[in-house]
């Protein structure tokens, strides 16, 4: 037996100024990719194991991982799939990919159906299992091609590898016993907000997986996940949905229409209205004098790596710093000029940098650089290890680090942009964030399990990036309409 499996992710913010070169997924190719596949809490890794308790031959032509950022440029999507298309092409028994479901190309708005679709013309009857990112936008392109498609049920993510069981699972099943599943999607015309996403809190998401969940226990149900989406790609399938497969055609309809009347039921609980950023500070100030022990963690949510940020929009620090907050730890900001400047001057040298702000965000307004004095606190070379819970034991890279002291504010500058995935971002740098008064993260979500311990409180401040929680921002021209909540008298029922 012969199974092609490989890991292709990357979620596309169509507003985002940054380029998706081939070099930003750091491809590794064969054998490096096998490698560092096996034992990663991913689904791809997921998916060597089941290979190997198969006894079966694998090929992993590539695992390519980029963060997120603008659209995909062409030739790197011809070359990463067409790795996986040689693999194909060899002849296989089932093919397992672990895809994100949100990749936009120069030339193509749905990557993965694309992907899929050039699969299926090579090998048509060979069993095809996907794995996707919760915050997919799911296509009927993408239904349509994959005999089994399952998204994570968790955010922030770390049942990546427990959902490439189950998509293995159900491709097993298929070869062992001839399993025909039958899949069924259903889309809302909602765009949910990313900040009404987290499964660890009571709230609409966390019920809404729920009965994800009860209704893969009932019978002839194989699979069934809710897919918030990602809104900040201008398609037309942009926004929530649900994949659900059954044992009948029949089946998945029926429960795919159910769970989407009740996501519509409670479409208003998936809106998310930014305060404003004097507002923020304010309840920020508050709690930094009220009780509890730690500092207040501020959420830079509109420059949020992790969404195609450029982490470089000086909103909140400028404001913090405006508003007479000290004790300030602020970082990552990407800054490549400014940390060279502070490689140049050296460690314990006085410094003046011109801080952010330097990535033009088409359709915002220009603002000028935070003008920063003070003294070089640390330099390093920003690789570190991630201790838990999403990626653990996975070496990263920030590219060059630089901790400028103004003695109001300790700001981690880097050369790449990074989401705050571990406390050692801070004290490989000299810093410990458990002392700082307020914490100043470019993060929506991921940092929350590993800084919301030790903060005494979270705070969501609102910035003009380009992952702004503000929908009136973005200029959609594709994306279908009416959606709520950009249209709010918006009837829909389930077909």
């Amino acid at each position: 037996m012969r199974i092609v499996t490989a890991r292709l992710n990357h979620e596309t913010n169509t507003f985002s100024p940054l380029a998706t070169p081939l070099a930003a997924f750091r491809p590794l190719w064969g054998e490096e990719a096998r490698a560092a596949g096996t034992g990663s809490a991913t689904a791809l890794g997921a998916f060597l194991a089941f290979a190997q308790a198969r006894g079966a031959t694998v090929a992993v032509p590539v695992s390519a991982h980029a963060n997120p950022s603008g659209p995909v440029a062409d030739d790197a999507f011809e070359a990463l799939s067409a790795a996986i298309l040689a693999a194909v092409s060899e002849g296989c028994d089932a093919i397992l990919l672990d895809l994100h479901g949100a990749m936009v190309t120069e030339s193509l708005d749905d990557g993965e159906g694309e992907l899929l679709a050039r699969i299926r013309a090579v090998a048509p009857d060979v069993p095809l299992g996907v794995a996707l990112d919760l915050h997919a936008n799911v296509t009927p392109g993408m239904v349509a091609a994959a005999d089994v498609i399952i998204g994570f049920k968790t955010y922030p993510h770390v049942d990546m590898a427990e959902t490439g069981a189950h998509v293995a699972r159900l491709v097993g099943r298929m070869l062992d016993e001839g399993l025909a599943p039958h899949q069924a999607w259903c889309h809302p015309p909602q765009l949910a907000h990313t900040l009404r996403m987290d499964t660890r809190v009571p709230g609409p998401m966390a019920d809404l997986v729920a009965a994800t969940r009860a209704m893969e226990a009932r019978p002839g149900i194989l699979a069934a996940t809710l897919f918030g989406g990602f809104s900040l790609a201008d398609l037309p399938e942009a926004g929530a949905s649900f994949v659900v497969a059954a044992e009948s055609a029949e089946q998945a309809h029926a429960a795919a229409a159910e769970l989407g009347a009740a996501l519509w039921s409670r479409r208003a609980e998936f809106v998310y209205d930014e305060a404003p950023l004097a507002e923020s500070l304010a309840a920020a100030r508050a709690a930094a004098e009220g009780p509890g022990i730690g500092p207040v963690l501020l959420l830079d949510h509109g420059d949020n790596c992790m969404s195609g940020g450029t982490c470089d929009v000086m909103d909140v620090l400028a404001a913090c710093l405006e508003a007479g907050l000290d004790g300030i730890v602020a970082g990552p900001i990407c800054d490549p000029d400014s940390v060279a400047a502070l490689f140049a001057a050296g460690t314990g040298a006085a410094a003046e940098i011109r801080l952010g702000n330097k990535v033009a965000l088409p359709g915002f307004p220009a603002q000028a650089p935070l003008a920063l004095t003070g003294r070089v606190a640390s330099l390093g070379d920003g690789s570190y290890v991630v201790t838990g819970p999403t990626y653990t034991g996975q070496r990263f890279s920030m590219g060059r680090a630089a901790v400028l002291d103004t003695g109001r504010a300790r700001v981690l500058v880097t050369e790449e942009p990074h989401e705050p995935w571990d406390l050692a971002i801070f004290t490989q740098n000299g810093i410990d964030p458990r002392a700082a008064r307020f914490l100043v993260l470019k993060s929506r979500m991921y940092c929350r399990p590993v800084f919301e311990p030790i903060a005494r409180a979270v705070v969501e401040c609102a910035s003009a990036g380009v992952t702004s929680s503000d929908y009136r921002l973005f200029p959609f021209a594709k994306l279908a309409r009416p959606a709520y909540p950009l249209d709010r008298d918006v009837t829909w029922g389930p077909r």
